[in-house]
Formats: C-alpha cells, structure tokens, sequence
C-alpha cells in the first residue's frame, strides 16, 4: 500500500503537469469521507493489492456533473459490483505496467442510476452496472497505445474503450466493445482488428 505521502506526491505532480481537472480534490474528499464509510471498499483493494493503482480520492469520484445534478461528488459502487472494480484496476495497472498508461486523471468512476441519468449517461451505463472510469490523459498522450493494446489484448480482458469529443478516456471490463463521440463503434479512434 502506498503511503499517504507518496500518494499526495504523485497527486501533486499530476497537478504540475496540467493532468489534474477536476476540482474533486483531496481536501474535498477528506470532508466527504468523514461522513461516509469507505473502509470495507477499501479493505477490499488492499486484499487484493490493488489499492493505490488509482489515488482513492479519483476512485471514488461520480459524475463530473455531481454539482448540476444535486449528487454527491463521490459515491462507493456496492459490494456486488467489487469484482468488477477489482478487475477494471487490475487493467488499469497493466496497462501503467507496459508504459500505455503513464499520467492519467480519474474524472469519473461509480455512478448511481439516478446521477447517471441527470449526466447524460447511456442508459444500462457501465458505471452503474458493473464498474468503468472516465479518465483524462496529458495534452501530450498519445491514446493510440490504448487501441493497440484493445485490438491485441482487449478481448482477453473484457475491455471496454471509449472516447468522448471532450477527449475523455472510458474504460470498463464489462464487454469487448469500443465507441467514439457518437457511442458507435464506427465513430471510434480504434479500428477492429482484421
């Protein structure tokens, strides 16, 4: 598990180096997490060793739209779903592992349906069934490694990819599928493999 001070680090850096977007930061999330329960959840990523792949404060995050749609800024998906969120970590820290993810920002993660809806989420969303992070990458990221590694191992994992006109990054391992702006998959930036 990585200590408290390591993580504020790497959150800071994130910040100089114009990933950090969203206001949901770790002051907020600390006033939150006072009035909610979080230590089963986060017992949970510890057993699995995954805890820390994502600064909890991002894990937690929900809609960026929380604020218009009168939710909460971050919400801990139930315990049904901690086998998705398990394996959603896990590819995000391969994929930090083979160097495809190197600075990244979670803008989005667990949704409730009712948030889901307000946001303009897809109907049947992977945030509200099973467990998907909306991510942003560095202006300087290229976001073709993530398709390579879609067309090459997606399948394998069960791995969502998408992408928004707002250049937001969505991935899930709820289903071997890709999107673009439009959410078709002839509007994606990844080509299925031949």
């Amino acid at each position: 598990m990585k200590s408290v001070g390591t993580w504020l680090l790497a959150t800071s850096l994130l910040a100089m180096t114009g990933v950090c977007a969203d206001e949901r930061d770790v002051r907020m999330f600390a006033h939150w997490a006072g009035d909610h329960e979080t230590r089963a959840f986060r017992q949970m990523l510890v057993d699995a060793r995954l805890y820390g792949v994502v600064p909890i404060h991002q894990l937690l995050r929900s809609a960026s739209d929380w604020r218009l749609c009168r939710a909460s800024p971050f919400a801990v998906a139930p315990s049904a779903q901690w086998p998705a969120v398990r394996s959603t970590l896990a590819l995000i820290r391969t994929l930090e592992q083979q160097g495809i993810l190197r600075q990244f920002e979670v803008v989005s993660a667990y949704r409730e349906p009712k948030l889901n809806a307000c946001a303009g989420g897809a109907v049947g969303s992977a945030h509200t069934r099973a467990f998907a992070v909306d991510l942003l990458l560095p202006d300087w990221a290229d976001p073709n490694p993530l398709c390579t590694f879609w067309q090459q191992q997606g399948q394998a994992w069960n791995m969502g990819l998408g992408r928004y006109p707002s250049g937001r990054i969505h991935l899930d391992t709820a289903g071997y599928r890709t999107w673009g702006g439009d959410g078709s998959a002839g509007s994606s930036f990844c080509a299925r493999p031949r």
